[in-house]
């Protein structure tokens, strides 16, 4: 895969010491999962939802917690192993360019927002599905999960970076052509590949866009501060506003949904 950047050859790991730590996390998370019976290639959906996965039906009527877990399982190691390269392409570059706490507002809030973005879509299908008494595995809940929305949110935030005029403060020089073409590779994958969730991709863009034009915005009238806790409280209003609507958005499909829990076992 092509980089998309330009930087010093030196691994410099202190730089980028948190992106490694997800990494980390993740791949450490992937091996107990493995140590406890899940599939190591194909984890079973029951499986995937017992280890945080989004679930829609429990994901808005339950555990709102899925929103979150669901970045740190990984649908076999083909799946972990190219958001996690992704996740050091893209992470070392930007927690050097917005700091380890922007880079947390970036990371976090475009996987929820990519999940938020899923559950309404799945709300809608569910709609359809009991409006036309037609009960097909396209129309009802799947289940997702994956770090792809976050990963893609700190893509956004470096190609929107990359057509900004380049301030001389920045580490690195960002190439336009180089991260286009990433971005547009990853939603082809996401796109030609079955049961990827490329609903997630682009929200996570969408939410990695917005957060760095919070974030140039801010630092050009105010300071780091100003810009990390403005893009928290918009980011916080934005999915909490959305996960609310789910709430209510439920209502119509519910005993659709509670029907799917129970012939489940979840309770």
């Amino acid at each position: 895969m092509q980089q998309p950047l330009f930087y010093q050859s030196k691994l410099n790991i202190h730089l980028w010491w948190l992106s490694a730590v997800i990494i980390i996390v993740n791949v450490l998370l992937y091996l107990y999962q493995i140590s406890h019976g899940v599939d190591s290639a194909d984890p079973s959906l029951l499986d995937a939802i017992k280890w945080g996965a989004d679930y829609p039906p429990l994901t808005v009527l339950l555990h709102p917690q899925r929103l979150v877990t669901a970045m740190f399982f990984h649908f076999g190691f083909i799946h972990l192993a190219l958001n996690m390269w992704s996740l050091y392409i893209f992470g070392q570059v930007a927690e050097q360019i917005y700091g380890r706490v922007y880079f947390c507002i970036i990371y976090f809030f475009s996987g929820i927002f990519g999940n938020l973005l899923t559950d309404i879509l799945s709300i809608h299908d569910s709609g359809i599905a009991i409006a036309t008494q037609h009960f097909s595995s396209e129309l009802l809940p799947h289940v997702g999960a994956g770090a792809s929305g976050a990963v893609m949110g700190l893509g956004g935030a470096l190609t929107v970076l990359a057509y900004l005029p380049q301030h001389a403060s920045y580490p690195f020089i960002l190439s336009k052509k180089s991260l286009i073409s990433i971005m547009l590779l990853n939603l082809a994958i996401g796109i030609l590949t079955p049961n990827i969730n490329n609903t997630a991709h682009m929200a996570g863009f969408a939410m990695g866009a917005l957060l760095t034009v919070i974030w140039y915005m801010s630092k050009q009238k105010w300071n780091l501060v100003t810009a990390q806790c403005l893009a928290f409280v918009i980011a916080l209003a934005v999915c909490t506003s959305l996960y609310f609507y789910c709430v209510y958005y439920s209502h119509s499909v519910i005993d659709l949904w509670q029907a799917l829990l129970s012939a489940n076992g979840f309770h």
